[in-house]
């Protein structure tokens, strides 16, 4: 009897284990906006695997070079959790990107006059500086990043989709108003 009660729990707990289908704790998406500022290729893991709706971390990469030579890369990582019951999330998350960019110098002449022999001298130029909606000191550069959002994650994995309000900040400023929307793939 007592070994039939043994088999059968054996068959019940091994039943139960392998009836659990592992959780899409990753993903890989492409986000418009959002912390990675213009756009970024992104993954995003959970740091417990077996639960969806726990902490994790996000890695992205972005940038763009155009034919006037200006160029921009960006590298978002944030820590962020999920709260809700799959596949509705609300996302809550803060972080920093880092990044760097080269912009043409093209400085001007905004005050100035001429001499006794013709040369134009100039008194003053324009700044050049560059921003992304808030003013930056230089490259490189940090931004502050936060993140208040919506993900849908199938509770099998598959297709995945975001929509985010992500305030960012540096010593020159808060923007609260700056969005992200991402699509990608859940495992």
């Amino acid at each position: 009897m007592k070994r039939a009660l043994l088999f059968f729990l054996f068959l019940l707990v091994f039943n139960f284990v392998s009836a659990q289908e592992p959780v899409p704790s990753r993903s890989v998406y492409v986000e418009i906006g959002g912390p990675g500022l213009p756009y970024s290729f992104n993954y995003d893991f959970r740091f417990d695997k077996e639960r969806i709706d726990s902490w994790g971390m996000r890695v992205g990469m972005g940038g763009y070079k155009t034919s006037d030579n200006d160029s921009f890369f960006s590298i978002p990582l944030m820590v962020n959790r999920l709260y809700g019951k799959g596949p509705h999330y609300f996302e809550l998350g803060f972080g920093a990107t880092f990044f760097a960019f080269d912009t043409y110098d093209n400085s001007y002449c905004i005050d100035g006059f001429f001499n006794q022999n013709g040369e134009y001298i100039c008194r003053q130029t324009s700044s050049n500086y560059y921003s992304f909606i808030l003013e930056v000191d230089g490259s490189p550069s940090v931004m502050g990043t936060m993140n208040f959002g919506y993900r849908k994650v199938p509770v099998d994995g598959g297709f995945t989709w975001k929509v985010n309000i992500n305030p960012i900040f540096n010593n020159n400023g808060f923007w609260p108003l700056f969005a992200g929307i991402g699509i990608g793939y859940s495992f």
